[in-house]
């Protein structure tokens, strides 16, 4: 059902101008976000290593777009990033900030991810800690208290990587729109 629910949503992202294999591996990404989130829930296994990955995946797809952008468009590789009307005397200053906004973007949303599940991660592990200091009915409410925070936990991991995943070929297709239809017409 999942796979189907993200195959209908991207989907609707994509539209017509969908490339072959887009869909598939936006899902896979989903799925590969989902489990390292899992994995990490488990007692005593904090994955330091395993949110670098998320910035690593940011930055593959940063590269793409980057290339993509050369191949199909390298006549006009920065006229997208000023703004139809813009003043001759501002170009320059809106190349630099439309580029370094394109260049963030995909950076701040690995971090974002990353910090959001880190922080529910740690504050398990902080609490969890604390188990043998207490009493037998702080214990019980101690346990009580970790589980719910453990399912709101497995909550964040599949919201996280459903909104890594959308807004990741939220990206791409603007890209491939303004890059394509640009190519196709000009």
């Amino acid at each position: 059902k999942i796979t189907f629910f993200l195959d209908k949503e991207l989907k609707s992202v994509f539209g017509e101008t969908v490339i072959q294999g887009t869909i598939f591996i936006f899902i896979r990404i989903f799925f590969f976000i989902v489990i390292n989130n899992f994995i990490g829930l488990f007692p005593y296994y904090l994955p330091e290593e395993g949110y670098i990955i998320y910035i690593g995946l940011s930055i593959t797809f940063m590269i793409g777009s980057i290339l993509i952008s050369v191949i199909y468009q390298y006549n006009n590789l920065l006229a997208h990033l000023v703004p139809v009307g813009t003043p001759r005397f501002l170009m320059p200053v809106m190349v630099v900030i439309e580029t370094v906004s394109n260049i963030i973007r995909p950076l701040t949303l690995s971090i974002r991810l990353a910090a959001n599940i880190v922080a529910g991660h740690l504050l398990l592990t902080l609490l969890g800690s604390q188990g043998p200091t207490l009493g037998y009915l702080s214990l019980i409410g101690l346990i009580l208290g970790l589980f719910l925070l453990l399912l709101l936990e497995v909550a964040v991991a599949c919201i996280q990587s459903y909104v890594f995943t959308i807004l990741r070929s939220l990206y791409l297709n603007e890209l491939i729109r303004n890059k394509f239809n640009k190519f196709m017409l000009g």
